[in-house]
């Protein structure tokens, strides 16, 4: 099936696209646009005083030749959708709306206030990093707000637990919400890779805008699929071999390459290092360099990962 390009450079197919099909990236345009609106001096009570006793409003008091302005709000409003519902925000052009910025005393912008039971809670002046911004919310919800986050989470605990088909769907889910988020688009990726759907995801990979394709989650499916086109040996032939002998360190790499491809990582580590172990150097140190491809593909948080590097560091350090 072609792929196609939307118009922000992310792959996108058809309505409708068959599971095991190229998967739909694409987010719709009015998701969670009822937690975002602009306002003025007229509806201010209803959007906001009345409004925030049902849940927390954030109030973004912004001016279309504000430069700060321009990052602070996009930032603000993926965050609010994000939160499916915790949290709403009210838009205020303070050159249209005059009044209400001298109410509020906003002598620059961006400001924003936060009001909740019909009162101010919170606020602060200029651009923030989407880091504090994400504090900022949660602090006023009272808890975690970002459902994007809890849904990364959960698909990744279904992913690591073998529920491959549930951890995709998951992802592209979390893509419909937040459409560039590239932790979730490598997901869906990786998700590919592991149903042997490597060309789907290759070609995906080949039509990703460049920052995408330098997210390290990205790179780590790009690393998977370099590493999956040289896992292709037959384990029992590969054993027999090196069980005929056990010096021969091409045929223990084989194995131990077939043992990737068939999703059996810690023998994979496990091979490459016993590599290692005879000879450090063998193949200008191929062991070595693709146990560090191992450690990309499987994260750096991946137990595997995390006990093969230990034993990889007593090795070149003893």
């Amino acid at each position: 099936m072609a792929i196609i390009l939307d118009g922000n450079g992310l792959p996108s197919t058809p309505a409708g696209t068959p599971n095991g099909g190229t998967p739909r990236v694409s987010a719709g345009a009015n998701a969670g646009a009822d937690l975002v609106k602009d306002t003025d001096s007229a509806s201010f009570m209803a959007d906001v005083i009345e409004g925030s006793r049902d849940v927390p409003v954030i109030v973004d008091f912004w001016a279309p030749w504000c430069g700060p302005c321009k990052t602070l709000g996009p930032l603000l409003e993926k965050l609010v959708r994000q939160s499916g519902g915790k949290v709403r925000m009210v838009k205020i052009n303070v050159d249209e709306n005059q009044d209400l910025a001298a109410q509020f005393r906003v002598q620059s912008i961006p400001a924003v206030y936060a009001f909740k039971d019909g009162r101010p809670a919170d606020g602060f002046m200029g651009a923030l990093p989407e880091s504090q911004l994400k504090q900022f919310i949660d602090r006023l919800v009272g808890g975690a707000s970002n459902t994007v986050d809890e849904a990364l989470a959960e698909a990744k605990e279904m992913l690591d637990a073998g529920q491959v088909e549930a951890a995709q769907q998951m992802y592209q889910h979390i893509l419909s919400q937040d459409q560039g988020n590239p932790t979730a688009l490598a997901g869906v990726l990786r998700c590919l890779v592991l149903t042997g759907q490597q060309d789907t995801a290759s070609e995906v990979l080949g039509q990703l805008p460049p920052e995408l394709l330098a997210h390290p989650d990205v790179q780590a499916v790009k690393t998977m699929l370099d590493l999956a086109s040289e896992s292709a040996g037959e384990i029992g032939v590969l054993e027999a071999k090196v069980a005929a002998d056990p010096h021969d360190l091409q045929a223990r790499y084989d194995l131990a390459m077939a043992f990737y491809g068939a999703g059996r990582k810690q023998e994979a580590a496990d091979g490459l290092l016993d590599i290692m172990k005879t000879d450090r150097t063998w193949n200008d140190e191929q062991a070595r360099k693709q146990l560090l491809k191992l450690f990309e593909a499987f994260g750096p948080t991946d137990p595997v990962t995390m006990g093969a590097r230990r034993k990889l560091s007593a090795l070149l350090f003893s």
